[in-house]
């Protein structure tokens, strides 16, 4: 049984820094797609990160150059390194699989299927 399970998200400041967690279980860990999603009060869920077997990573344009993705294969746990945060990062931080893909191939919320309950992240100006 997959599962997965956030933590490390709070409140900060405009400009603060978090790093997000997601440990996973119920797989072979490392041989997957991972990628991480948020979605805001009245939004749509929206994609963020991911990253692949081979740790190739890509971002949403919105987070370019101030999220880092990354995993550990040997803990089993995916990471966001978030910087330089603004208040329009706000919301709730989803971790997502899907463990038939050695390769991602969509940033699209469809072409996981797993997915962690979210951890909140609340960014003040």
């Amino acid at each position: 049984q997959v599962q997965l399970v956030e933590s490390g998200g709070g409140s900060v400041q405009a400009g603060g820094s978090l790093r997000l967690s997601c440990a996973a279980s119920g797989y072979t860990f490392g041989r997957a797609c991972m990628g991480w999603f948020r979605q805001a009060p009245g939004k749509e869920r929206e994609f963020v990160s991911r990253i692949d077997s081979e740790d190739s990573t890509h971002y949403a344009n919105s987070v370019w150059g101030r999220f880092t993705i990354s995993q550990d294969k040997d803990k089993g746990t995916l990471y966001l390194q978030m910087n330089s945060l603004k208040p329009e990062d706000t919301g709730l931080y989803y971790c997502a699989a899907n463990p038939g893909l050695y390769r991602c191939y969509s940033s699209s919320p469809a072409a996981f299927n797993y997915w962690g309950q979210g951890t909140q992240v609340t960014v003040s100006s």
